[in-house]
């Protein structure tokens, strides 16, 4: 179980593995928490890899702190914006973080005998006067703040940076020395204000802080998912809207959000890894799987299996005919004696299918391809060279909502 929680999603450890795997096999209760800052009315699916995380701690027996960033809210986080963030009020920060508890508790447990604590920072930010600040900002350098990468570009750009953004890895930093932590959680964007606060409980408390990053889970231009990139899942959303948006998730995404955001073991999922890698398996089906999964955390099984069966009503079945074209995959490859038990690029059975009609030409179906036209099992495939296989159920091929042509074995 310690080997999981130190490996499952995570991306790095500070200072290391070895430091952080010591303390948990010491037998030492540890104190950790992860930070969230309230800028929606919900909490979305980023956090819920976290909380995930933190969940897996808890039932080691650790001590979980669940920690409101209401003062870092009104501040803004600037990690990876290209523009200054709009200062908020405490009222709307409050507003939005009333019910984060609530979606919380679909992965935490906040009652029993090791309950996890719900804080906000302003509990302590807000005693912290000019002179305690002052304090806290000579333990950094400007040059440590400048350089990072949005600051950089900022500057490029003769866009502004505003001082107080400085600020932000400050107090969240010194929400570890007010809490007196041992180890702090968070997606690899938050690597930085994170190693703030392990510099700063060092340097206040001669205290050495663990911190974690995790894994993000990025798009297929490598674009992490969230409020920003307009793809982000609320934890809040209704149960065929959080099913339906999951399912929209590129296919690159499925393992990594099977192991940051379930408790699918990880057995299971290098499984999935494989039969994907292979085609011997329709992703289409492993993401139904998935939604299945992160809907029941959120909404319990019933209602997740209810999503799934409106997406198969009103969705799946509307996006194949009962009747189509059939063919054998033989006579498709009759000129080159292709094995149909052995995988298939996509380039090559494209080839295949322009002698069929589907395509008028080769140029045509690559276009097409490239567009997002052409699906197969109902996913759009964009990498000429991945492989498939045609499986029992054989391998339906559409072009745009009309044409359609499904391969068979025999």
């Amino acid at each position: 179980m310690v080997s999981e929680v130190l490996t499952r999603g995570v991306e790095k450890i500070y200072p290391g593995y070895s430091d952080l795997e010591k303390k948990l096999l010491s037998g030492e209760r540890l104190r950790l928490y992860c930070g969230y800052d309230a800028t929606a009315p919900a909490l979305h699916i980023g956090n819920a890899f976290t909380m995930n995380k933190m969940a897996q701690f808890q039932r080691l027996g650790h001590e979980v702190i669940f920690l409101i960033g209401d003062f870092t809210s009104m501040i803004g986080d600037p990690t990876d914006k290209k523009a200054t963030r709009r200062q908020r009020t405490r009222a709307e920060v409050l507003g939005d973080a009333v019910n984060y508890q609530k979606q919380a508790a679909a992965y935490l447990d906040f009652e029993g005998e090791n309950a996890a604590q719900v804080r906000y920072n302003s509990e302590w930010n807000d005693k912290l006067d000019f002179q305690g600040l002052v304090g806290l900002a000579s333990h950094f350098t400007v040059q440590q703040m400048i350089q990072r990468d949005m600051f950089q570009e900022r500057l490029k750009e003769e866009k502004p940076i505003y001082l107080h953004e400085f600020l932000y890895p400050l107090t969240q930093g010194y929400d570890s020395v007010a809490m007196d932590v041992d180890l702090e959680i968070g997606g690899n964007d938050q690597m930085f204000n994170m190693l703030c606060g392990r510099d700063l409980l060092k340097d206040i408390k001669n205290k050495d802080k663990c911190v974690m990053t995790l894994k993000l889970l990025a798009d297929d231009q490598g674009k992490k998912m969230g409020k920003s990139e307009g793809n982000v899942v609320f934890l809040n959303e209704k149960p065929n809207d959080m099913y339906g948006k999951i399912m929209s998730w590129p296919d690159g995404a499925i393992t990594l959000a099977f192991e940051l955001g379930t408790t699918v073991p990880l057995a299971e999922i290098k499984k999935m890894e494989e039969a994907l890698k292979w085609a011997q398996v329709n992703p289409r089906d492993l993401k139904m799987k998935l939604a299945y999964e992160i809907t029941k955390i959120n909404h319990g099984a019933a209602t997740a299996e209810a999503a799934q069966n409106n997406f198969i009503s009103t969705i799946q079945k509307k996006e194949l005919p009962t009747e189509m074209e059939t063919i054998l995959f033989s006579a498709l490859f009759a000129k080159a004696k292709r094995n149909a038990d052995e995988p298939i690029s996509l380039a090559e059975l494209l080839d295949g299918l322009v002698s069929q009609g589907l395509f008028s030409s080769k140029s045509e179906a690559r276009r097409l391809v490239k567009e997002g036209g052409v699906k197969i099992n109902g996913v759009a495939l964009s990498d000429l060279k991945e492989k498939l296989r045609v499986t029992e159920s054989g391998l339906v091929i559409s072009r745009g909502k009309k044409s359609f042509l499904k391969i068979i074995k025999k």
